[in-house]
């Protein structure tokens, strides 16, 4: 499942070797990132490049293949972005004017998607008034339009032209498409998944948790720009990318590794279902049903990690807890969430099939220590982990 499906079109300015990044920070962050280019920008960067980068193939022609003379039509409609970085004075003469004489300017006309342009260009090109009466006509019509910066030129002359850095392309982007990354620069603690208490050397005590919860907030918070570490129980799913990923079996270890990092981080969320018991005695063998009508086992309570969290939670530390309940929800997840000295609380309603464990959605609850709430739906764990993060930001000012 990806993000979000991004048509980046590159035109012939000598920024298009800045256009490489852009595509570079959109895949690793999840997005699907198809590429058309002009003719002239395949003198200044290879396509090759693009193709590698993306996992696509790169659009060139209008009338490319058996079915070429549609490719305008696909892409634009694929799209729910579309962002031309460079955009030379060209193209936005071509937008402006609505013109469609390639692949590019054909797909910008035909989509209904978001339109994303980063403006380079000679100084004097830039400043000319038909420019900028074209620019301010596509401003007039809900295009977005960012930069151009000032500085120091390709034809060697200062000014206003340079199209503007990577990073803000990419940040401009997510910030049209509903997305933001307001957890830049922070140091997140995820854990997920449920914990494994053996009894023998093949069985266990456990839980239903998939861990789907805590690895959509690793995805999600890496995709504000955090810097994660995802500690998990076993789950079977693949970690997201750009995420540290520390794998644990029992409650014990989850805990000393969860100690052990907590006090770097700026947010700990601790999603993972933890084992409030675990055997007293572990068999070094195999423990065999011959003879045996009842099995006793003398169970121990583990180490309370949220609580021990609370204990020595920072001042400027937010804490995220979970909850999981069938009944009496609030008054279970606000007494939680009090005695552990917890920012945020998200109580899960597990009583029904259709949320909760080993589902991809959750209906849950989120209280907050001042005394506020936020009621939720039945709603996808990645929408819900983008709620939870926005609340996490909001604490943290």
């Amino acid at each position: 499942m990806y993000m979000g499906h991004i048509v980046l079109g590159i035109t012939g300015g000598i920024a298009a070797y800045k256009a490489v990044e852009v595509a570079r920070q959109l895949i690793l962050l999840g997005h699907m990132v198809k590429v058309v280019m002009t003719e002239n920008a395949t003198r200044l960067v290879s396509p090759v490049t693009f193709g590698a980068i993306t996992g696509n193939p790169v659009a060139l022609e209008l009338f490319e293949g058996p079915h070429g003379s549609m490719k305008h039509i696909s892409l634009s409609r694929e799209a729910e972005l579309v962002v031309v970085a460079p955009a030379t004075a060209n193209i936005l003469a071509k937008m402006a004017s609505g013109l469609a004489d390639d692949l590019l300017s054909t797909t910008l006309l035909a989509t209904k998607a978001p339109i994303l342009v980063a403006p380079a260009m000679n100084s004097n090109m830039y400043n000319h008034p038909a420019t900028l009466s074209n620019i301010r006509e596509l401003e007039s019509r809900g295009v977005h339009v960012l930069g151009p910066a000032s500085g120091s030129l390709a034809c060697g002359e200062e000014g206003s032209g340079r199209m503007v850095e990577p990073d803000e392309i990419v940040e401009s982007a997510l910030r049209i498409m509903g997305m933001t990354r307001r957890l830049r620069g922070r140091k997140v603690l995820v854990t997920a998944g449920g914990t494994r208490e053996p009894i023998d050397p093949v069985r266990f005590i456990g839980n239903r948790s998939s861990g789907r919860m805590g690895y959509a907030l690793a995805e999600i918070a890496v995709n504000m720009g955090a810097d994660v570490i995802l500690v998990s129980g076993p789950t079977g799913l693949q970690a997201p990318k750009g995420v540290e990923l520390i794998d644990v079996l029992r409650a014990e270890e989850m805990r000393e590794e969860v100690v052990r990092l907590a006090k770097d981080c700026d947010v700990i969320v601790m999603a993972a279902a933890v084992a409030d018991f675990t055997p007293s005695e572990v068999s070094r063998h195999k423990v065999k049903k011959d003879n045996i009508e009842e099995l006793d086992l003398r169970l121990t309570r583990t180490r309370d990690i949220l609580a021990e969290l609370g204990k020595m939670k920072q001042k400027d530390q937010v804490l995220v807890g979970f909850a999981a309940e069938t009944k009496e929800i609030e008054e279970h997840a606000r007494r939680k969430m009090k005695a552990k000295k917890v920012d945020i609380m998200v109580a899960n309603d597990v009583s029904s099939d259709d949320a909760g464990f080993a589902s991809d959605y959750n209906r849950a609850t989120i209280f907050f220590s001042d005394g506020g709430e936020m009621e939720l739906d039945l709603i996808p764990k990645r929408d819900l982990a983008r709620i939870i993060w926005e609340a996490a930001a909001d604490l943290m000012g």
